[in-house]
């Protein structure tokens, strides 16, 4: 009973802090943004790495998203992607130095193991330190650089040796790693563990010298300690089971699953395998998909923080269901013998949106959701199996995909239209607007007011 009235104690000085006229804490300042390119750099390796050395890599992946989050909360954000450079350009050395197969999966397990890292803890970081009203924007920089590397992987794959490809995906982890030394950490995480004269500081690089941060750390510190005082402050796997984080925990699991069970990670893998089981030129294809790559990742930045989190989300479910079933109708079409001139195009013609609805919405939201859902005390151990589950996901559908293409081409596609319809169904009934709200705000309504969010 204490407790409950130390909560609402605690969400009324919130309500308090709110009221306060206070803009400082919507400045951008050039140290957000260089902070926000610093923490994405590594993401482009994520592009390299997926597009052009496969399975290996998500087996690493998967492994680096179990330790993830108690990196992140061991040793902080900014020495967590320390910790993953190493293991980068350590694998990308090895891979583009191989001698024989052994190093090559080495490689691939190391730079895996890496980015599994990355993937839990620069969204993660650029969402503590943007300001709210562009939060989403920023964090939506991840999507951009891993397209960054897809495109450069899709255009100058049929060109450039592998070895040189390893050569390249290292160069940004390079930038990353001298980079963040000039960044600060997370004002978030030295709430949670350092002082107040830390978090202060943090916040005054963030958002500005001349800029009054008083609300902002009052705010951070307050949540801070509503969720530390709720639960241990030691949390545990066991945590995630009580009964005001399972909101959160569906939602995040959720997104990772029906963004890997609709396909996208397969089609952006064996996109050549399809063209040329359509009969449409790989080389061609290829060339114009990295053309597509930069652009549509950008119509996501730009609308991210205008539309909101759900409207890009349902869009993006619809868009790809849409697609998948028109490839599935092709594939039918080309094994029924009708139209088969016209079949290579309409493959193509409706892969592009595919991969273009993807990206605007379930390609990255999932991650920027994830990082701004779940409360301090329970990310370590959420972050970590949400991570977890994108991976593991990833790495059957990938798996399986071969096995459905040769079952069935059209089968392939109708179900994974089928998934993406469902997702439009999970998206509409589960998941919140986080749009304009303080990762303080948001994680409060979780809490203890789930229902409203929704309203929002």
């Amino acid at each position: 009973m204490m407790m409950v009235e130390e909560e609402r104690s605690i969400e009324e000085h919130l309500l308090q802090l709110n009221d306060q006229n206070d803009d400082s804490g919507c400045r951008v300042t050039a140290c957000v943004i260089l902070s926000t390119l610093v923490a994405v750099c590594g993401s482009f390796s994520f592009g390299v790495a997926f597009s052009a050395f496969g399975s290996f890599n998500t087996l690493g992946s998967a492994i680096g998203a179990l330790f993830s989050g108690k990196m992140a909360i061991s040793l902080g954000r900014r020495r967590t992607m320390w910790v993953s450079d190493i293991l980068c350009i350590i694998g990308w050395f090895s891979i583009a130095f191989a001698k024989d197969v052994m190093w090559l999966n080495i490689g691939r397990i190391s730079s895996g193991i890496g980015l599994g890292l990355i993937s839990y803890v620069v969204p993660v970081y650029i969402a503590e330190v943007s300001p709210k009203h562009v939060r989403g924007t920023f964090t939506f920089t991840n999507q951009l650089l891993q397209n960054f590397g897809l495109a450069m992987v899709y255009f100058s794959g049929n060109f450039i040796n592998w070895r040189t490809l390893a050569l390249i995906g290292a160069l940004p982890c390079f930038i990353q790693a001298i980079g963040l030394f000039f960044v600060p950490e997370s004002p978030r995480w030295l709430a949670k563990v350092g002082t107040d004269t830390e978090l202060e500081n943090s916040l005054l690089r963030l958002r500005g010298r001349d800029a009054d941060i008083s609300r902002e750390a009052s705010e951070i510190q307050v949540v801070t300690k509503m969720v530390e005082n709720g639960s241990s402050s030691r949390s545990s796997f066991w945590d995630l089971f009580q009964r005001k984080y399972s909101y959160t925990l569906v939602v995040g699991i959720g997104l990772m699953l029906v963004q890997q069970f609709s396909g996208s990670s397969a089609v952006v893998a064996y996109a050549s395998t399809i063209f040329r089981k359509s009969g449409f030129s790989v080389a061609i294809g290829s060339t114009l998909l990295g053309f597509f790559m930069i652009p549509k990742a950008m119509i996501g930045i730009i609308l991210v923080d205008k539309w909101g989190r759900r409207p890009l989300l349902l869009t993006s479910a619809s868009g790809m269901s849409i697609s998948s079933i028109l490839i599935g109708i092709a594939f039918t079409l080309q094994k029924m013998q009708l139209l088969p001139n016209l079949t290579p195009i309409f493959t193509f013609v409706c892969l592009t949106p595919y991969i273009g609805t993807f990206a605007i919405g379930l390609g990255g939201l999932p991650w920027v959701t994830m990082s701004e859902i779940f409360p301090i005390n329970i990310k370590v151990t959420a972050g970590s199996i949400v991570t977890l589950v994108s991976f593991s996901s990833s790495s059957m559908v990938t798996y399986a995909f071969n096995f459905l293409f040769e079952w069935s081409t059209q089968g392939t596609f109708y179900i994974f239209g089928g998934i993406a319809g469902a997702a439009l169904l999970f998206i509409w009934l589960l998941v919140p607007e986080t749009k304009g709200l303080s990762l303080e705000e948001i994680q409060t309504k979780f809490l203890h007011q789930p229902d409203e969010i929704n309203q929002t």
